[in-house]
């Protein structure tokens, strides 16, 4: 289970979507994620996800690379599946006793399961095809026009990124503590749930005391390479906006005036 958490992990490669530039790969994610949600047609969450299908042959990445970013979520896409086609008034499509599947449930927990799956596939292609020094200086980018109101950009930039860092690191510190307690015989899959929650105290301890050590060796390490927060730091390699990235801007731009007309023609 541990091991199918893919969250802040980065995939080496050079295709189109490792080659845009990170702050228009941020800006097109927010517009995908801005046009899932306010769309409800399916005409236009066809055209969705044919652009999601797209684009993940076009990263480069493995498809069951990509398609293990769901399972993490996958219990609660299934819950929210079952809660919708049991919740949901209409047309009785199948009734066995007090449990009656209306069609109108059907429609709607499909529809906002095919939104979740969306939202983490397009997430992590973001966080596969995009390096966390890049994500870095494109999230620090984009949050600079709001240092005139007192907002740090760069110290939050770089808050959010040793976040994601560190994601992939503190799952595998987990898996090797949960292996380590298995072979003095802690078992974490049976008994009642106040005993599994019990088991997990042996774990938990450790992870904690191991996160805060790594934070204070990496707050050493700062402070010996003269960190002080962003004020006069330079870019080794600076952000760029290429022609890729303009056509990137003008096919999204396109697409999503062309769901709005089909919007507008239902």
């Amino acid at each position: 289970m541990l091991s199918d958490i893919t969250i802040g992990q980065y995939y080496l490669g050079n295709s189109l979507l490792h080659r845009l530039d990170p702050r228009v790969k941020i800006l097109l994610l927010l517009l995908l994620m801005a046009e899932i949600f306010i769309f409800t047609r399916w005409t236009a969450y066809g055209l969705i996800i044919a652009l999601t299908c797209g684009l993940m042959c076009c990263s480069g990445v493995p498809l069951m690379v990509l398609l293990r970013s769901l399972r993490p979520l996958l219990w609660i896409i299934v819950l929210t599946f079952i809660i919708h086609i049991l919740g949901t008034p209409g047309e009785t499509a199948y009734q066995l006793g007090i449990i009656n599947i209306t069609w109108e449930g059907l429609n709607r927990g499909t529809f906002i399961c095919l939104r979740l799956m969306l939202l983490i596939l397009l997430s992590s292609l973001l966080t596969f095809t995009t390096s966390p020094v890049k994500l870095t200086d494109a999230m620090e980018a984009l949050l600079s026009p709001f240092r005139r109101f007192g907002l740090p950009a760069h110290e939050l930039a770089m808050m959010m990124t040793i976040a994601l860092r560190f994601v992939p690191t503190l799952i595998e510190e987990t898996d090797r503590i949960m292996k380590a307690q298995q072979s003095r015989g802690v078992d974490f899959t049976t008994g009642s749930i106040f005993t599994r929650l019990k088991a997990m105290v042996p774990i938990l301890v450790p992870l904690f005391l191991s996160a805060f050590r790594r934070a204070d060796e990496l707050a050493l390490a700062m402070e010996a390479r003269c960190y002080r927060g962003g004020v006069g730091r330079t870019q080794m390699k600076a952000l760029a906006v290429k022609r890729l990235d303009y056509i990137a801007v003008f096919l999204m731009i396109a697409m999503a005036a062309g769901l709005s007309v089909l919007a507008w023609l239902d």
